[in-house]
């Protein structure tokens, strides 16, 4: 299951790709958007009473009828080109020494990536725990707010696709990374806070803590050779959610529900600061306006 669950991810934007080469951006954020919400739906389901057997049954299903959906109604892209047709370990090799733009969104992802699936994965535990201490009187369950919490980021994906037409892939991905960040070195204090505080923090958290994904993907795409596209971004992906292994494992540390979050905070800080030495800082020292850059123009190409 895992291996083909692997295949899905990166596919799915090459796709994208081939199909949009000016707005990519807002394309991949509606793609990734979607997979935001399919992630959500288990946790909903959860709140129909029945067996784990069958919400196996009824989230396999769901997942073999979008195959069939790809398959049948989605052709390849008017862009697609042609890689190479035997395997070229050496793609690899050129993709992270000589190409500085490529180099800095991985690093910047793989950041990205300590930090989100471990949120989504730990999210219902910290929230048990949450609730817990208010005596059973709150009506919310764990897995109906990590539902919410995931689905937003859906909207945050969208939103930031459309966000990144005027402002650039690099400059909104900073930002939600920035909004992601501040939201776990705060969750101590959040852990705190009333309930609607508390719930109000989680769905932002919800919808930057995945809004960045498409823009980072974005700008991995664009600075790939057009005929590697696909091998760059599996490549980024596998080496992305290998890193999500281990901070999923990590916050199964022994201590306190409040403080796991804060074992999050590296991924951003390295998210961050490796889009502003390339992204960010370049170019605004070269327009000296702090403009736009990333996915605006249009074109195949990374403004710096």
């Amino acid at each position: 299951t895992g291996f083909f669950l692997a295949g899905i991810y990166p596919v799915g934007m090459k796709v994208a790709a081939d199909w949009y080469q000016a707005g990519l951006g807002k394309a991949l954020g509606w793609l990734v958007g979607a997979l935001a919400v399919g992630s959500s739906f288990p946790f909903l389901l959860r709140q129909i009473p029945q067996s784990w057997q069958a919400l196996l049954w009824e989230t396999s299903g769901i997942a073999a009828m979008g195959g069939i959906i790809v398959g049948f109604l989605v052709p390849e892209g008017p862009h697609r080109k042609a890689g190479a047709q035997k395997l070229d370990p050496t793609i690899a090799c050129n993709l992270f020494q000589n190409n500085a733009p490529f180099r800095s969104a991985a690093t910047a992802y793989w950041g990205h990536m300590w930090e989100l699936y471990a949120f989504w994965t730990w999210c219902p535990v910290v929230w048990e725990a949450y609730l817990a201490s208010y005596d059973g009187s709150m009506e919310l369950s764990p897995s109906l707010v990590t539902f919410l919490v995931i689905a937003f980021g859906g909207l945050g994906c969208v939103l930031g696709g459309y966000l990144s037409l005027c402002y650039g892939s690099a400059n909104v991905a900073f930002g939600s990374l920035a909004v992601s960040g501040s939201l776990c070195l705060l969750s101590p204090a959040l852990y705190l806070a009333p309930v609607g505080v508390m719930l109000a923090a989680y769905l932002l958290w919800g919808m930057a803590v995945v809004a960045d994904s498409p823009q980072f993907s974005t700008l991995i795409a664009q600075a790939a050779p057009p005929e590697s596209k696909g091998t760059a971004l599996t490549i980024v992906n596998c080496i992305g959610f290998t890193i999500t292994i281990g901070s999923i494992q990590l916050l199964s540390v022994p201590i306190a529900p409040q403080y796991l979050f804060l074992l999050l905070v590296p991924g951003p800080v390295l998210g961050l600061w490796s889009l502003w030495s390339y992204h960010i800082r370049p170019h605004e020292m070269n327009t000296g306006d702090g403009g736009n850059n990333g996915d605006v123009t249009g074109t195949n190409e990374i403004k710096i």
